[in-house]
């Protein structure tokens, strides 16, 4: 049985992201309604899907009226999070929230709230817990074929510069002038930890060291943060906001255990390599990008992997790690 999709937001991560996954899963989802705050945005999709006029929205409100939609998509900005997704539960649908799930911890933990007390099915649209890459590390990592982890190194590189003149994400205004704690780092960095919270646990202590600078989109040039994870794994996660790295290959992130260690250069390299102690090397193939595929199937399927409370803990560790800061 098809889930019958409403979706809030048919901007970029709609029409670039979303989109393409659902054009793959036409057994499992159908487009019933779309909404967007400029409803020229709307219609222009419904149009090329072919959907009636009476089916397109500018305000959501309005369309979370109809009683023929199954599950709500939503992808508005992060000031915007908290609002849609409380609207959407409280009209009884199901709901796929954007990350983070709200610009603050305490509209995060309300929405749980909500979710908890409407019974609701709800998944956040972490992709970096669905990547295959994440897949593969976690797998390794889980069977013990690089031993015991003693320690990591994760360096992001985000020139957010270069992509505010480009046709990108970093073009849109209230990623440039953001009006929520961390800037494009809570945007965009806690994709890292998800990551890290995925592969090693829930963080257990943090240092944090930052040098800042007066950009809107983010008050800090780079972040520098020791994190120690269950059974003394203890890495370094560097995110650097201004630049990226110039060698090749880049840092990335390296895994180090007593047997071995993993190496993921960036999550489009389509590759994990895997070095022994022994002399012996693997390289494991994977499809950049099926990340937002993988969540659908995972939404449809019903046992959600990228539940509010593990967003609600990535938040947590975004805000840690700024507070530790300060």
């Amino acid at each position: 049985m098809k889930l019958r999709l409403g979706v809030i937001g048919t901007g970029m991560a709609w029409e670039r992201l979303h989109w393409p996954a659902l054009q793959e899963l036409g057994d499992k989802y159908e487009v019933i309604a779309v909404c967007n705050k400029t409803i020229e945005k709307a219609q222009e999709f419904a149009g090329q899907i072919s959907l009636p006029a009476d089916r397109v929205y500018s305000d959501y409100r309005e369309m979370l009226k109809r009683d023929d939609i199954d599950v709500v998509d939503v992808l508005a900005p992060i000031t915007e999070n908290f609002e849609v997704a409380r609207d959407v539960i409280i009209s009884g649908k199901s709901l796929i929230a954007e990350k983070p799930l709200s610009a603050t911890l305490e509209g995060a933990r309300e929405l749980i709230n909500l979710k908890n007390e409407h019974n609701t099915k709800m998944m956040v649209a972490e992709n970096f817990r669905y990547e295959d890459f994440s897949a593969i590390i976690k797998d390794t990592l889980t069977s013990g074929k690089i031993g015991e982890v003693v320690y990591f190194i994760f360096n992001t590189g985000a020139d957010f510069e270069k992509d505010m003149t480009g046709d990108t994400f970093g073009a849109k205004e209230w990623r440039q002038h953001p009006d929520f704690p961390g800037g494009i780092f809570l945007d965009g960095g806690i994709h890292d930890i998800a990551l890290m919270r995925y592969l090693f646990g829930d963080a257990e202590n943090i240092s944090t060291f930052a040098a800042k600078h007066d950009k809107d989109y983010c008050p800090y040039r780079n972040i520098n943060a020791i994190i120690k994870f269950p059974c003394d794994v203890i890495g370094s996660y560097n995110y650097w906001s201004s630049a990226a790295e110039l060698g090749k290959p880049p840092v990335g992130l390296r895994i180090f255990g007593t047997k071995g260690e993993i190496y993921l250069e960036s999550k489009e390299c389509g590759k994990v390599q895997i070095n022994y102690k022994d002399g012996g090397r693997e390289e494991i193939s994977f499809t950049p990008g099926r990340g937002y595929y993988n969540e659908l199937c995972n939404f449809y399927d019903g046992n959600i992997v990228s539940t509010p409370e593990k967003e609600l803990g990535d938040m947590e560790l975004v805000f840690r790690i700024i507070d530790s800061i300060k």
